[in-house]
């Protein structure tokens, strides 16, 4: 069957879904950002220490944002068989999951955090790292809690709402760190600690606002007119869970390696750590707007899943990949002709500079990869395909990319640059695999789909044809 639409219609409409995703996503990774930034003009002690705090955050917060994943592909899929009592059931239940998932996340926060004084790590960074990672910690739940609501509403197409929110909340929050940071306006200096309470208060605030607007807005109305929280339902936990745990399990695993990353390279010194926070946050803004076109994909294919519509719902997602491909080149040329900017806006330090100068040169280069396998995890969890997908990225990431990167930077005396380049070699893997599982899936989907409606084309015939006794 060939093609009911060109690709340029695939195309806009993923990117009129998507952006407003992007720009949401990038609202995570730019709080870390903008943390980063301010807090390294108070030094590179706080900085390495912000570094080593935020990548274990990290962890436990894209896992959180994974786990939330798990809502919106069957939100999708139930928008596209009309079904509103299936919408209610998800948001209520989404909404409770996502806030007990908060709360454990906090408590596994505060119970593994005393591990960052036997990683080898300054005792400075270390000490200070503590109480900034036990207050941006707890600024999890109400981040699960935004993220319930945010999946729900993408789930449904409306995914402007929450753009809107997270742009207005990333402003006031680099207000509060303004404020708490540097004690401005009677505000006490708090310094790092002040960047972790400001981040804090706009997560509540975000969560909040983006909750009114799911019970306020008209359109939502036949979704959430009887919402309450009794007779819940094991199953639609289990169904949610099913699909959020591998979803989150695979930024653990990818996360965790460049959290394992910066462990390795704080071996290093704290300058050579403070260019890889540099390094990463940058990648991470890339990466975050990747999880955008991801996360619109995941929708889409999910639709029209639901819809049993194979064919739009192949080229749905064959037009994210074309997407990612496209705009992570673009970031990774940015990366390379800004090499020694980008770095300057964090910190004036010649030798951190330097060294995340060279960071980003082979951040460049995995920037397709990383956009080609986030958006191959996204297209495949629109098929409600998990686990595989999450077995590549634990082989990808610490079989493979860790083992490397260790070998290279230390074994050859690489440094940093062989750490990265580990890195580099999971990506790419990742991406060759789940963009070639999703192209023999969907196409397996649309010929079985084809094959059936040819078999029942030919009975009705055979129905017609034969004759009546």
């Amino acid at each position: 069957m060939a093609n009911p639409y060109p690709w340029s219609y695939y195309l806009r409409n993923n990117i009129k879904l998507a952006y407003p995703v992007m720009l949401s996503q990038l609202g995570h990774i730019s709080v870390s950002v903008a943390d980063s930034v301010m807090v390294g003009q108070i030094g590179a002690l706080p900085l390495a220490a912000a570094s080593l705090g935020n990548s274990l955050f990290a962890v436990f917060m894209l896992f959180g944002i994974g786990v939330s994943y798990g809502i919106t592909p069957l939100v999708a899929s139930a928008y596209g068989e009309q079904n509103a009592g299936k919408l209610l059931d998800l948001l209520r239940h989404g909404v409770v999951s996502n806030f007990l998932m908060g709360l454990f996340l906090f408590g596994l926060i505060v119970g593994v955090s005393p591990i960052l004084y036997h990683l080898d790590q300054e005792a400075d960074v270390v000490e200070n790292a503590i109480p900034y990672l036990g207050i941006i910690g707890f600024s999890i739940v109400p981040l699960m809690v935004f993220q319930a609501f945010r999946q729900f509403t993408e789930g449904l197409h409306l995914t402007r709402q929450a753009m809107t929110i997270s742009i207005i909340g990333n402003l006031f929050n680099i207000f509060l760190n303004y404020l708490l940071i540097y004690g401005k306006w009677g505000f006490p200096a708090l310094g790092l600690n002040g960047a972790a309470i400001a981040t804090l208060v706009d997560r509540v605030l975000m969560a909040i606002a983006m909750g009114y607007f799911v019970f306020r807005y008209q359109k939502l109305r036949p979704y959430t007119i009887g919402f309450h929280l009794k007779n819940l339902s094991k199953a639609i936990f289990k169904r949610l869970l099913a699909l959020g745990i591998p979803s989150g399990m695979q930024f653990i695993f990818e996360v965790g390696a460049f959290a394992a990353a910066a462990i390795m390279i704080g071996w290093l010194g704290a300058n050579a750590l403070a260019a890889h926070q540099i390094a990463l946050n940058l990648a991470g803004v890339s990466y975050m707007a990747a999880t955008g076109i991801a996360a619109a994909a995941s929708i889409r294919v999910g639709f029209y899943l639901g819809q049993n519509d194979y064919v739009n719902m192949r080229m749905a997602g064959m037009a994210s990949f074309i997407m990612a491909m496209i705009f992570m080149t673009v970031c990774g040329i940015t990366f390379v002709l800004g090499r020694n900017f980008f770095p300057s806006l964090y910190i004036d330090d010649a030798e951190v500079i330097s060294l995340a100068a060279g960071m980003l040169v082979v951040a460049a280069f995995f920037q397709i990869s990383d956009g080609v396998q986030v958006v191959g995890l996204g297209v495949l969890r629109g098929l409600s395909d998990v686990k595989v997908p999450t077995l590549v990225t634990l082989i990808a990431y610490w079989v493979i990319a860790l083992p490397t990167g260790y070998v290279l930077g230390f074994v050859f005396d690489l440094g940093t640059i062989g750490v990265w380049i580990g890195l580099l070699f999971g990506l790419s893997i990742s991406a060759v695999a789940n963009f070639t599982r999703f192209k023999g899936l969907s196409k397996r989907l649309r010929t079985q789909a084809q094959e059936k409606t040819a078999s029942v084309a030919d009975n009705n015939q055979e129905a017609v044809a034969k004759p009546v006794a």
